[in-house]
């Protein structure tokens, strides 16, 4: 297993990953060619310091991913933290330590520019992620909350 940045030509992987799930299977398209949103999105990732996406390759296959961003702040004494997003790994590769491996991997990024956190928001329906969150050391210490515009 490798775990390295991805690139443009990672993108329809990552997005069949995203949309091969209960709740992405509602909120994203994966159709070749892809809609010109996800191209758009990826390359403001990929211009903005601090922030990626990392993905688990077996082989030539990617079959994990997680976005990972670098946010300086002020609060804490000027605490740096990491913020993760966007985790799925494939239906058939989940029970082999795939995800764990990958977490480790972006909070070993996280630390090494300077993090003194690593947060996440996860679904509340998302019982099983929670439980392997928590299990990787995650405390369930805050309640997120959103304000989702239309596009």
């Amino acid at each position: 297993m490798e775990f390295i940045t991805a690139t443009v030509d990672h993108l329809p992987a990552i997005v069949r990953l995203l949309a091969d799930d209960e709740f992405g299977v509602t909120r994203e398209r994966y159709e070749i060619p892809l809609p010109k949103e996800y191209i758009e999105a990826f390359a403001k990732i990929e211009q903005q310091i601090g922030n990626s996406i990392i993905v688990a390759m077996d082989k030539d296959e990617v079959v994990g991913c997680l976005q990972l961003t670098i946010i300086p702040g002020i609060s804490r004494l000027g605490t740096t933290r990491g913020q993760i997003e966007g985790v799925r790994v494939g239906k058939g590769y989940r029970g082999r330590g795939i995800g764990e491996s990958l977490f480790r991997y972006a909070i070993n990024e996280a630390k090494s520019m300077g993090c003194e956190m690593i947060q996440l928001t996860t679904d509340k329906k998302r019982k099983d992620a929670h439980r392997f969150y928590e299990r990787l050391g995650f405390v369930d210490s805050h309640d997120g909350m959103k304000l989702v515009f239309s596009r």
